[in-house]
């Protein structure tokens, strides 16, 4: 059974850091690709990251880009989303998914009509 467990979330300044996990099991990391999302109250979900099963190569929207790096520890069945230089727009629920596709060792755009399990989610909030 596919799952994915989201933690790490909380609350930062302006200019903060915070670093989410997101802890898989059902599946190996190298087979699937891992995407990072999050929803602001009354917006739709926006897809921020993603990392590739195979090989790892991760790719990131404007809007993160140069402050958000995506990683992985596939021994600890574990992604990684550290987020620096928080502003008050970062504040959201974040999620990890994974694609459901044929070729789901590959990322998918990042809409979220392509990704078909999804963690609980994490809230973050950055607040002076």
């Amino acid at each position: 059974q596919v799952q994915l467990v989201e933690s790490g979330g909380g609350s930062v300044q302006p200019g903060g850091s915070l670093r989410l996990s997101c802890t898989v099991s059902g599946f190996s990391l190298d087979s699937r690709s891992i995407g990072w999302f999050r929803q602001a109250p009354g917006k739709e979900r926006e897809g921020l990251s993603c990392i590739t099963g195979s090989g790892g190569d991760a790719y990131y929207t404007d809007s993160v880009k140069g402050r958000f790096t995506a990683s992985k520890d596939e021994a600890k069945n574990t992604v990684y989303l550290q987020m620096n230089s928080l502003q008050s727009e970062d504040t959201a629920v974040y999620y990890c998914a994974t694609p459901t596709g044929r070729f789901n060792y590959l990322c998918p755009p990042l809409q979220p009509d392509e990704y078909g399990y999804w963690g609980q989610g994490a809230q973050v909030t950055v607040s002076s």
